[in-house]
């Protein structure tokens, strides 16, 4: 059946998100029809707004300002310590885990040659320069543990002023997992990330 051309349009925007399918994307259109007019307008206005979205100039999250809450934070500030994620999803999933307190960084991806992604498509020169102008002492490098998250954590090790300590998270075996449904990688990185009792 041939969708009208409003409803095609609607269901190839799904489309474009990252997840979602042909079924899924009509799914989401189709819901949208049972809307008046007052939500639907509000829905298309949220998400034009969104072109407007601000980033901090400091860090690289969603703020209102240009400087957000967490870098103009005194206490954050005080800490010393800024933790490198590789995207805004990354950085959430941390905050919202509420055991680290410091600063953070975003740099919009990890090195990637392949995809043309080096050191300028990154927000790589802003870091060091933080690190240098805030006098940080610590930084955690919260990369995904892939070739590109190796890649990049060792770059970054390499620009960084001399006498920074850099840690990178560990990796290994989730709260509740069972070594027997592990994959082997998964346990190879449990062991090296082993710490004394």
């Amino acid at each position: 059946m041939e969708l009208p051309q409003i409803l095609q349009a609607v269901v190839d925007n799904f489309k474009k998100i990252p997840g979602i399918g042909e079924k899924t994307a009509l799914r989401h259109a189709l819901f949208l029809t049972n809307w008046d007019g007052i939500d639907l307008s509000s829905f298309g206005e949220s998400l034009e707004k969104m072109g407007s979205l601000r980033k901090c100039l400091e860090c690289g999250i969603f703020c209102d300002e240009d400087i957000c809450k967490l870098c103009s934070s005194p206490s954050r500030s005080e800490i010393k310590t800024i933790c490198v994620v590789e995207s805004i999803a990354d950085f959430m999933a941390i905050e919202k885990g509420g055991g680290y307190f410091g600063l953070f960084h975003v740099l919009g991806g990890t090195l990637n040659p392949l995809m043309g992604i080096g050191p300028s498509e990154l927000n790589l020169e802003s870091l060091v320069e933080r690190v240098k102008a805030k006098k940080i002492e610590n930084i955690i490098l919260a990369l995904n543990p892939s070739v590109e998250g190796d890649a990049t954590c060792a770059y970054i090790k390499n620009i960084l002023p001399n006498g920074a300590n850099v840690e990178r998270i560990g990796f290994g075996i989730p709260i509740g997992g069972s070594l027997e449904y592990l994959d082997s990688l998964t346990i190879t990185k449990a062991i090296e990330n082993r710490r004394p009792l």
